[in-house]
């Protein structure tokens, strides 16, 4: 996917917070959150996002230390989906 696609599926306003089904073309598909860090609009320009999955979300929600999330490239993406 695109990162136009991404940023457009995000801006919507009932998935700014919310977890959201990453389906991949080569692996299997994860729940997880897109999170706004410092670099976010540098890493959007690359396609890149920083994303804290379901398993580390409990953690991430008391703590929001960001070494809790992963980057992935966005071009990896087949389709986003809500929960």
């Amino acid at each position: 996917m695109t990162n136009e696609m991404i940023e457009k599926y995000l801006s919507q306003a009932n998935r700014k917070n919310g977890v959201i089904n990453i389906h991949f073309k080569q692996r299997n598909a994860v729940k997880g959150l897109f999170i706004r860090s410092k670099d976010y609009d540098e890493l959007k320009s690359k396609n890149f996002w920083r994303i804290v999955t379901a398993a580390k979300f409990k953690e991430w929600e008391s703590t929001h230390d960001e070494a809790l999330a992963r980057i992935f490239n966005g071009a990896e993406f087949t389709r986003l989906s809500d929960n």
